[in-house]
């Protein structure tokens, strides 16, 4: 695809992160192509970015498809956003299903892209943004394998940077670990899980989590790092702002 405007695809872009990644990404100048499952998520954003959003539904997981964008748009930038609303239960009241849930979106969509960068290639000094959680650093006893799946997202990060070098692609590839958040679907089902756990309501809660993390904070932090070639290779994200991870 031709064009001098850069381009970027961002998973899970109908809503929360993703959403706001996006719409970070069009004020700035970039092309998005925002993937989700959701038409009409996508349809309501399109109508408030407009031209600049280019919606695609579909299912972020699906190999093909990974390769099928990166070959039609050359993307610099990959944003691997998308992700499950996670089954808020003890592990004991967890089935297979409920708690691998992650393994087959999150991690699966990471893995699906993450290859396609690599074997396409994307080009010369494009970037590649994965979201991890700051469950893969703390757990997250309620949420069955969601920090394991977030956990595997880093290491993906750090076996396809070995790659890279490896083979001289020069490709960057950066994970973000946000804390927990009311912001966003897998947030809100988090706060309100952890809240009943601890028995108190959800306000209480969140007076623990002060300052709050925004979706627009981790909007910038994707925008920032995917234009700072010196950037740490992972970051936790929080309300008070980035910290690089060892």
């Amino acid at each position: 695809m031709s064009s001098s405007i850069p381009t970027a695809v961002v998973t899970g872009a109908g809503r929360g992160f993703g959403r706001a990644a996006a719409a970070a990404l069009v004020a700035a100048g970039t092309r998005v192509v925002g993937i989700a499952r959701t038409e009409q998520d996508l349809r309501d954003v399109r109508a408030e970015l407009g031209d600049g959003f280019i919606p695609l539904a579909a299912d972020a997981t699906d190999e093909e498809l990974a390769r099928a964008v990166i070959r039609e748009h050359r993307p610099g930038l990959l944003v691997l956003n998308a992700g499950a609303v996670p089954h808020m239960a003890p592990v004991h009241e967890q089935t297979w299903e409920t708690f691998s849930r992650h393994w087959h979106a999150d991690t699966r969509h990471v893995f699906a892209w993450t290859r396609a960068a690599l074997r396409e290639p994307l080009a010369p000094g494009s970037v590649i943004v994965t979201m991890s959680s700051g469950a893969a650093l703390g757990g997250s006893p309620l949420s069955g394998g969601y920090a394991s799946a977030k956990a595997a997202i880093r290491y993906l990060r750090g076996y396809a940077a070995q790659e890279s070098e490896r083979a001289g692609l020069d490709l960057r590839f950066v994970t973000l670990l946000p804390q927990l958040t009311p912001a966003g679907g897998v947030g809100a089902v988090g706060v309100a899980g952890y809240a009943a756990r601890q028995g108190v309501d959800r306000d209480t809660f969140l007076e623990g989590l002060q300052p709050i993390l925004t979706a627009d904070q981790v909007a910038k932090a994707v925008v920032e790092l995917a234009g700072d070639p010196d950037a740490a290779p992972e970051y936790l994200v929080s309300g008070a702002g980035l910290r690089p991870v060892g």
